[in-house]
């Protein structure tokens, strides 16, 4: 079950609009690669320490394959890339490296995680 509770946030196109209420999702703890480790060796014949080196080297291609723009499937997980941030120029021409302000990651879920998304339950928290 997910925990949301009611955020407020301003609408930045009209500051002087009085500010709306909007769910925001509370995370109820945080997984590692150590306790994912633990949990994939008791579902399987693997030790842990084997797992969490698979999950080690994983995690480090992933990120190499990514630094080198390609976008990295992981099958029933969903697929990962690279995006960027940058300024905006009038003319085409005037793009350039020099424009991109940052890079962040786009993940797009596969079908099986997009259909837990579609049934999940929520509760609503004080907060």
């Amino acid at each position: 079950m997910i925990s949301i509770k009611a955020i407020p946030r301003g609408n930045p196109q009209d500051v002087t609009a009085p500010a709306k209420f909007y769910a925001h999702a509370i995370a109820d703890g945080e997984v590692n690669l150590e306790r994912l480790a633990y949990l994939v060796s008791n579902q399987c014949t693997v030790r842990e320490s084997d797992c969490y080196a698979v999950l080690l080297a994983l995690m480090h291609n992933v990120a190499d394959e990514l630094s080198q723009g390609r976008v990295v499937d992981l099958g029933a997980l969903g697929r990962f890339q690279v995006g960027v941030r940058s300024e905006g120029k009038d003319l085409q021409e005037d793009v350039n490296t020099h424009t991109v302000k940052s890079a962040h990651l786009n993940f797009r879920p596969a079908k099986r995680l997009r259909d837990m998304l579609a049934t999940l339950k929520y509760k609503l928290i004080d907060g």
